[in-house]
């Protein structure tokens, strides 16, 4: 498949040329185009699952049972009927209302998924028949039939940063690299309870805490619950079509986390993720003074009666949201750690509650939408005493992968040497050993398919040999062939016994 930098370019541009060439305006475009795209990745998701569940499937007189939502939820995925099916979309007759089958789709899955009514886009009539067709044969490029959730991630957000540019929406950050979500999910284990995302975007760490929760073999929706807040709802409806696409469930609530707890979650918490908007001097201090969830009060007011920068009223939330055994990983700007003036005291009261556990330093070009560092922060409120005194700092600016050419990530393998440092750290060398096992046993059975791969490439090898010896065979046979002849030519110009002297010139022509 086409590297995903020029996947998602290509999709844009020809999206974007249907657009010029409609008369719809951004805004009218939007929230239609972004439904097919869930519509894609959810199709995607159900037809993956479908085929490992359909083998599976009890049978009675040699006849399976029908597929129901279960079968799809226990997978984190979303049950599609015919009517929502991309492929029944898509080979829509000519005399069919396109528009119409598209609303229908959405509403099915609004039936089906209740915590989705009123979320989907149902707007797909006002595009017209010919511009929504043209759109549907976009989105079924083959390209797309085997991508997986992360290039659909990366296919949001590129048309979420293009239509931000037309002003088509707030441009609001919507969508974390799944790298630094997975290292925030591996360090902080969400394993139980409550799990908080206070801006939650289009809730990629609720999303990677459910992978989290597969890979250790617990049912998401048993093991936790999740909880998110965010101020547009717009954001919101990508939230819960995210959730949903992945078959899971959660309670988001519409509100500013600056001013307000929609949950009332403060000390419930025992698990907050967030990558928070960074740097933002907009925050009315009146208005947030006083606040429970500022322990370690404001970090400093302007002349305008603003917090000078958010960022350490974010750390205070999140801290003040954890339980007593909570644990908190959330993405922070580089500038936060070494920050003056009030930013400063507050950091040193944060650091004197011996919660901080966890610091790591990522570097630029991870994020889709900026090419800014990072750092990786983490609380854990549950630390032995032993450890209260003590903090893990990784420099991780050194360990990359490049992706695209702006966009870098972490290797499986880099993000497991991450935990790795992490687990030694808190003192789990047990699971260390398992790691370093496991890469042995992966070392071992590979290398036990090189004979296999080194006697083929002997093979090729040996083809190529004979190639080359029957051509210098043949070469040396002409080349032995040509000197006889010249020798019997020279013989019968210049007979035995000549003594006559030939010029250079005249050796040549002959």
């Amino acid at each position: 498949m086409e590297n995903s930098e020029a996947l998602e370019k290509r999709l844009w541009e020809s999206a974007d040329q249907l657009r010029a060439n409609s008369g719809l305006g951004s805004n009218e475009y939007f929230m239609p185009v972004m439904g097919l795209i869930f519509l894609r990745h959810a199709h995607n998701r159900f037809s993956r699952i479908r085929e490992e569940i359909e083998p599976k499937l009890p049978k009675r007189s040699g006849v399976p049972r029908p597929l129901t939502k279960e079968d799809f939820k226990k997978k984190s995925a979303l049950f599609l009927r015919d009517e929502a099916r991309w492929g029944n979309l898509i080979s829509l007759p000519a005399d069919k209302d396109p528009g119409a089958v598209v609303n229908r789709a959405m509403e099915v899955i609004e039936e089906d998924n209740p915590i989705l009514t009123g979320n989907l886009p149902k707007e797909y009539s006002k595009l017209g028949p010919e511009v929504l067709r043209s759109l549907l044969r976009i989105f079924n490029d083959s390209a797309l039939d085997t991508t997986n959730g992360d290039v659909f991630g990366r296919i949001y957000e590129y048309f979420l940063m293009k239509f931000a540019a037309e002003k088509a929406h707030d441009g609001g950050e919507f969508y974390t690299p799944v790298s630094l979500v997975q290292t925030i999910v591996n360090v902080i284990e969400p394993d139980h309870g409550k799990v908080f995302d206070p801006a939650c975007g289009s809730g990629g760490m609720l999303v990677q805490t459910s992978h989290f929760l597969e890979k250790i073999g617990k049912p998401t929706h048993e093991a936790v619950t999740f909880y998110g807040q965010e101020k547009s709802p717009t954001t919101i409806r990508f939230t819960k079509m995210n959730l949903a696409v992945h078959g899971l469930e959660g309670q988001i609530a519409e509100g500013n986390t600056y001013y307000t707890d929609r949950h009332e979650i403060l000390g419930k918490a025992d698990f907050v993720m967030a990558n928070p908007p960074f740097n933002v001097d907009e925050i009315d201090a009146e208005k947030a003074k006083g606040d429970p969830r500022l322990p370690f009060g404001l970090p400093g007011v302007n002349k305008k009666g603003a917090v000078s920068n958010g960022n350490y009223v974010w750390i205070s939330f999140f801290y003040s949201y954890l339980n007593p055994k909570g644990r908190a990983g959330f993405v922070m700007s580089s500038q936060a750690s070494s920050a003056g003036h009030g930013e400063k005291k507050v950091r040193q009261k944060i650091v004197e509650t011996g919660h901080v556990d966890v610091m790591i330093s990522i570097r630029s070009n991870f994020f889709y939408t900026r090419s800014v560092p990072c750092e990786l922060w983490f609380f854990d409120k549950g630390k032995p005493k032993e450890m209260l005194n003590k903090v893990l700092m990784i420099d991780a600016r050194n360990i990359y992968r490049k992706v695209t050419r702006k966009i870098y990530d972490f290797s499986p393998e880099q993000l497991k040497n991450i935990s790795a440092i992490v687990w030694l750290y808190r003192g789990q060398t047990d699971r260390y050993c398992r790691l370093v096992k496991e890469y042995l046993s992966t070392t071992i059975a590979e290398s036990a398919h090189i004979a296999e791969k080194l006697k083929s490439f002997e093979e090729v090898l040996d083809a190529l040999n004979s190639k080359i010896t029957l051509y210098i065979l043949r070469l040396l046979k002409e080349t032995v062939m040509s000197i006889t002849i010249r020798r019997s030519v020279l013989l019968r110009r210049w007979p035995s016994g000549t003594k006559r002297r030939y010029s250079i010139e005249e050796t040549a022509k002959v």
